[in-house]
């Protein structure tokens, strides 16, 4: 059973980027890399492979759905674990997302103490644990 190690994390809000470093590093003990947009993520992928990646679906210049579809046409990221993080709350967001690959949605804001204990459940129940 692999364990969920290293994340990678997309956001262009400073603030939630370093509230979702902070938690994943120091409460969940992870490895993180994050980018402030998609495009960044794009151009400058990590050479060794994110277990998962949290991605925020509003961004500027490329948005989450716009860099999951790029990300899945990069070989070594294509059976990677997608997680949205979102402000949407509807539950056509939710399908639509679902639809072109998101594994879960997490929504804004979240609880910075309990998201790595559900990154890890939504890890196992993603079969790649």
């Amino acid at each position: 059973m692999r364990e969920l190690n290293r994340i990678m994390h997309v956001e262009d809000d400073p603030d939630i980027r370093e509230i979702t470093r902070m938690s994943l590093e120091l409460v969940g003990g992870f490895d993180v890399v994050q980018f402030k947009c998609g495009k960044d993520a794009i151009d400058s992928l990590p050479s060794e492979v994110p277990d998962l990646i949290l991605l925020d679906v509003m961004m500027p210049i490329m948005d989450g759905m716009e860099t999951l579809k790029r990300l899945r046409q990069v070989e070594a990221y294509v059976d990677v674990p997608i997680i949205f993080v979102t402000a949407k709350t509807s539950r056509a967001d939710f399908g639509h997302l679902r639809a072109i690959g998101a594994q879960d949605i997490i929504l804004k804001p979240f609880e910075p103490m309990e998201l790595p204990e559900q990154l890890r459940e939504i890890w196992k129940n993603c079969g790649t644990a």
